[in-house]
């Protein structure tokens, strides 16, 4: 434990929802509900306004629609979330060369590696220009917790919650933690918690009060001692600049179950070709190939190959996410399919290529490709796109609520929602002062046409321009 409260911790309030209302006049003040808008689509992010019906991140998205029927649900932009991260994390690398992002809207800093503060006045006094920096570059509010340690940041900045800073001296941690649930201490999820209390514990004094043997004797010596002194309020955990990237994946649910064999396998196909584009984009190459299976009943099962060394290979990938599909029984129906690479390395093994069809008995595996980026929810519903008929043809466009739309004649708008050959559109932008108006089109209209989307503060990014992949580690 540090003798000054220098690790800040820093957390984007409702950051997905909070940009949608920033960039969408008539969306300010209202429940706002962003994720996977299929059937099976789960909830990212929701306003404060959506918090006060009972709708959370993870929630089943009809969920969600049974508590806040009359909420705006969108589809997530994550080339603009990206964009604005990009700048917040900017703002965080002035203050110390140690920040260590956890997700696009948290991260953890070293006020002390900074040189910026030595004591709770300095410290309290960056959070709060760090708080008015972001909100002055982004048009979004971000909470601020200080403490001497990480635990006590992160819960700190739960109490700032929203648009606040909290600062918990050293000293007082014990005190603070006693009355709080055992589930707020790190590395405590359901299972142990469940664990914990038909053993009589609940809260974190109940923790220390049964001392180290006894939790040793629950949970194991590794989990029970490191229990035990986070209950007391020691972590030394340090702040990392760098994380290495475990695994890289990506998965999607479907509206309906899959049944078709040939489907099936050609999804399989179709992802492990996308992992191998993010596994390229992140630089590097993995060992272990993983096919992940949800079945009709929600049944998760996975199967993975190990390769005599690393690929980057689309070939390599997809042949043996396939011979592992044929260890897997699809009889009943799939919900979910997911492909990744793990084991992860700088370079790649060329005799690989032969390898692949020599081998039956070798392949690679992974996990979500939010383990690199966070670019998507865990469970990323797949919604068909609407087809449009061009002159060429048909082509295919999708008109996601939402998402950023730009009219020949009426200018910058925004996806309200679309079906039966209609797309309905209202036009505003980020300064407009006043909701703007609505009107449908048909979705081959040739005055209509994607956009990227329109920055929040004037001179600021958008999502076209992108930012730097930030590792993800949590919520």
């Amino acid at each position: 434990m540090r003798a000054a409260p220098t690790i800040l911790h820093l957390d984007m309030d409702a950051f997905f929802a909070a940009a949608e209302q920033a960039s969408k006049p008539s969306l300010r003040g209202k429940p706002v509900v962003v994720g996977g808008l299929g059937p099976r689509g789960v909830v990212a992010t929701a306003s404060y306004e959506a918090r006060r019906f009972g709708v959370h991140s993870a929630m089943p998205m009809g969920q969600a629609r049974r508590l806040a029927p009359n909420a705006a649900y969108l589809v997530p932009r994550f080339a603009f979330y990206r964009a604005i991260s990009g700048q917040v994390m900017e703002l965080l690398g002035r203050l110390s060369p140690l920040v260590e992002p956890l997700s696009l809207d948290e991260a953890f800093v070293d006020l002390e590696a900074g040189g910026l503060a030595g004591d709770s006045a300095g410290a309290r006094a960056v959070g709060e220009r760090l708080r008015a920096e972001i909100l002055a570059t982004t048009g979004l509010t971000g909470s601020v917790g200080l403490a001497g340690s990480k635990m006590l940041a992160k819960i700190a900045s739960e109490e700032a919650k929203p648009d606040g800073l909290v600062l918990i001296e050293p000293g007082t941690e014990r005190a603070l933690l006693a009355p709080r649930s055992v589930r707020i201490i790190p590395g405590v999820g359901p299972a142990t918690g469940d664990h914990l209390r038909r053993a009589g514990i609940t809260t974190v004094a109940e923790v220390v009060e049964a001392g180290e043997d006894e939790l040793v004797r629950i949970l194991g010596r590794s989990h029970g001692a490191s229990l035990y002194r986070m209950a007391l309020g020691h972590d030394e955990r340090p702040v990392v600049a760098e994380r290495d990237a475990k695994s890289v994946s990506v998965e999607d649910t479907f509206d309906i179950d899959l049944h078709d064999r040939l489907r099936i396998r050609l999804e399989v196909e179709r992802l492990a070709e996308r992992c191998v584009a993010r596994l390229r984009g992140s630089g590097h190459s993995g060992r272990t190939i993983v096919l992940k299976v949800r079945r009709y009943d929600f049944s998760t099962l996975t199967r993975s190959e190990t390769l005599r060394g690393p690929t980057d290979d689309p070939l390599v990938v997809r042949e043996a996410a396939e011979r592992l599909l044929e260890l897997v029984d699809t009889t009943g129906g799939v919900r979910l399919l997911g492909v990744g690479v793990s084991g992860l390395a700088d370079y790649t093994q060329e005799d690989l290529f032969a390898q692949a069809g020599a081998e039956a008995g070798t392949s690679a595996g992974g996990e979500a490709a939010e383990a690199v980026v966070a670019e998507e929810p865990a469970e990323r519903p797949v919604v068909a796109p609407v087809a449009v008929a061009t002159a060429t043809g048909t082509a295919s466009r999708r008109w996601a609520p939402g998402h950023d739309v730009r009219h020949a004649v009426l200018g910058a708008g925004w996806v309200q929602g679309s079906g039966l050959g209609r797309v309905t559109v209202r036009f505003e932008e980020p300064g407009s002062t006043a909701p703007g108006r609505v009107r449908t089109f048909a979705v081959d209209d040739p005055e209509l046409e994607p956009a990227d989307p329109l920055p929040l503060v004037p001179g600021g990014v958008t999502g076209a321009e992108g930012a730097a992949p930030v590792v993800r580690a949590g919520g």
